[in-house]
């Protein structure tokens, strides 16, 4: 097989795409904007874990509306359940190489972008299948007990941490003890990484998502974590190790250079580690809020795939699709589309369209929730999906079991939601683990929820 050096394959952001070695062109350079208009950061935006009304309101009403019109290109959002669902399963009609809005200029091999979510076949197709085989539910059976460990290390590191809670109530952060660290660790015993090079590593991830300052820090941010990968592959070329890379070395190695295989493991990193901790952040708040759920979880394991699906559904951390280019004109679900449009992709909407949901879209961990779009859909839906959800079911019920009581102890005013982020997710998640620590901090004027189940 030939190699496939020139096209860098390391995944990125919703805005950006495999960037194939040529000009600029449409005179739009995303790695210099500062911002991105509000006319288009509807579909990031959240109250608390819900959409926007006016984003809610779309999916019925207009599920295909044009945003803007930005340097010469329409900017769409399709947000309608239906609508979304056919865009996504339409692999022809649309352009996922959104290279030509990227400047090249001055970057070098390691700093180009791109990624298996931004490339056209028949590239994605022969890039796709060297990932496909790592992600069978015979694969990941190997990580099942990996990923038992890794919980029960952080569920005890939570206790301890608590122990010595500020103020003597027992306090700690979630997403500092558990939601971060158990992906963060599940993708570095999946990737193969040493132990002694994993505190660098995570040092690097935090500022992937951010779109707060536009394009450009997101752009340095990628190109830190690919350097380092690509420095791992180069490690592991003369002994490769037990992961993903070190697999992907002994049967691939010869077809494969230092940078492809960087791109594959950074696509493996950015698809894994940030969308799983933000669900199991706001999946915990969701379930110490409601009613029931924590239990259900503890006491009927039966239940944890259907609560899990219902989770994956209701928060859709994974706000949009990635950005498709009309190669033509088209009409999408009766609504003309120009040639080299900018087309969105709605994922939570959809997820809470009234017409797969009904008008009560909200979390029911009673629901069947077979049909949502968390992971995307057609030739792009996430490789790693199973792993995603091995993961939740584990650590999830793990921690309603080890933790029954456990409660947020700041009311929803005061938790830090991300304001704009290609992956929503929240920044903080104090809890008290223990119903004697919820006793005492209702006592002290603690703004506990009355009433409900943990």
């Amino acid at each position: 097989m030939t190699k496939i050096r020139p096209l860098l394959l390391a995944p990125f952001t919703k805005l950006a795409g495999v960037v194939l070695r040529r000009r600029l062109s449409g005179g739009i350079d995303l790695r210099t904007m500062r911002f991105l208009p509000d006319s288009i950061t509807v579909p990031l935006k959240r109250d608390g874990l819900d959409p926007l009304p006016e984003l809610t309101a779309l999916s019925t009403e207009e599920p295909i509306k044009k945003l803007a019109t930005l340097f010469g290109h329409d900017i769409w959002l399709v947000s309608g359940y239906d609508e979304v669902r056919a865009a996504l399963a339409d692999g022809d009609s649309w352009s996922n190489d959104l290279g030509q809005f990227v400047s090249q200029k001055g970057r070098s091999d390691e700093e180009q972008i791109g990624g298996l979510g931004m490339t056209d076949p028949p590239l994605h197709t022969a890039l796709r299948q060297y990932l496909t085989p790592e992600f069978t539910m015979r694969r990941l059976a190997r990580l099942e007990p990996v990923i038992e460990r890794i919980v029960n290390e952080r569920l005890d590191a939570m206790e301890a941490a608590a122990a010595g809670g500020e103020g003597g109530l027992g306090e700690v952060d979630l997403v500092k003890e558990f939601a971060f660290p158990v992906p963060f660790e599940v993708i570095c015993e999946l990737l193969g990484l040493p132990v002694e090079d994993r505190e660098r590593f995570r040092s690097l991830g935090v500022a992937r998502f951010d779109l707060t300052q536009g394009g450009v820090g997101v752009f340095g941010a990628a190109a830190d974590t690919r350097e380092f990968l690509i420095k791992a592959v180069a490690a592991q070329r003369a002994n490769p190790g037990e992961g993903l890379i070190g697999g992907l070395l002994r049967e691939h190695g010869d077809e494969l250079d230092d940078l492809v295989l960087g791109g594959i493991a950074d696509g493996v990193f950015l698809g894994g580690y940030e969308t799983s901790a933000s669900m199991l952040a706001l999946a915990t708040y969701v379930l110490s809020e409601t009613p029931g759920a924590m239990q259900t979880l503890r006491d009927d394991p039966a239940s944890v795939h259907r609560v899990v699906e219902e989770l994956l559904r209701h928060l859709t951390v994974v706000q949009l699709a990635f950005l498709r280019i009309a190669k033509d004109d088209m009409v999408l679900s009766g609504v003309p589309i120009k040639k080299g449009s900018v087309v969105g992709m709605s994922l939570m909407a959809a997820n809470r369209d009234p017409r797969l949901v009904g008008e009560e879209s909200g979390f029911d961990f009673h629901r069947e929730a077979t049909r949502h779009m968390a992971f995307g859909h057609g030739m792009h839906r996430c490789v790693g999906a199973e792993l995603a959800r091995m993961e939740l079911r584990i650590a999830l019920r793990a921690l309603a079991t080890r933790f029954p009581d456990l409660k947020v102890t700041a009311p929803r005013e005061e938790l830090e939601f991300r304001k704009l982020a290609a992956v929503y997710g929240i920044e903080k998640l104090p809890v008290a683990l223990h119903g004697d620590v919820a006793a005492a901090a209702a006592a002290a004027g603690c703004p506990y929820h009355a009433g409900q189940e943990g």
